[in-house]
C-alpha cells in the first residue's frame, strides 16, 4: 500500500465485502434463516428503524452503504491503534484473531444493544460461535494483513 488513507479504503472495502457475502452465503444460501435483501435492510433498521423494511431495495442499499462505513470505521481504527500496540506486530494471526473478537464485542456488546435496546438474550452456541468466526475471517485477518503489509513497507 503506498497511502495510509488507501491502506484503509482498501482494509475496509475488503473486510466489508467478505464480512457482508459470508453473510449473504450462510444464512441466506446456506441456512436459508433470511434473504440477503432482509440482511441488508436489517443493516439498514440501525437507523432506519421499522421503516428499513418497508422500502425495499433502497433500504438494502442504505444498509449496504452503512455496512461498509462500518467497516470503514473498523479499518480505521485498527490502523490508527496498529503503532501503539506492538503484540500486533508480533503475530498476524493473533492480532486478526483478537481484532475480530474485539469487532465482535464492540459491535455485540455495545453497539447493537444501544440501537436495538430489545435484543433476545445471547448464549454460547453454534450461532454465536459462527458469528465470531466470521468477524475473525472476514474483517479482522484482512485488516491486519492489510494493515501490517503497508506499516511493513514505511
Amino acid at each position: 500500500m503506498r497511502s495510509k488513507s488507501r491502506t484503509i479504503l482498501y482494509s475496509g472495502l475488503l473486510s466489508g465485502t467478505l464480512d457482508i457475502l459470508a453473510a449473504i452465503i450462510i444464512y441466506a444460501v446456506i441456512l436459508h434463516q433470511t434473504t440477503a435483501v432482509k440482511i441488508l435492510q436489517s443493516i439498514a433498521s440501525g437507523i432506519f428503524k421499522q421503516e428499513a423494511y418497508t422500502s425495499g431495495s433502497q433500504m438494502a442499499f442504505y444498509g449496504l452503504l452503512l455496512h461498509y462505513f462500518i467497516a470503514f470505521v473498523f479499518a480505521y481504527i485498527y490502523f490508527k491503534i496498529y503503532p501503539y500496540f506492538p503484540f500486533l506486530r508480533n503475530s498476524l494471526l493473533l492480532s486478526g484473531v483478537l481484532y475480530g473478537m474485539f469487532v465482535w464485542i464492540v459491535m455485540n456488546l455495545i453497539v447493537l444493544p444501544i440501537v436495538f435496546p430489545k435484543l433476545p438474550q445471547k448464549h454460547f452456541d453454534f450461532p454465536l460461535l459462527l458469528s465470531v468466526l466470521i468477524l475473525i475471517f472476514c474483517i479482522g485477518l484482512p485488516i491486519a494483513y492489510i494493515t501490517k503489509k503497508f506499516y511493513t513497507r514505511h
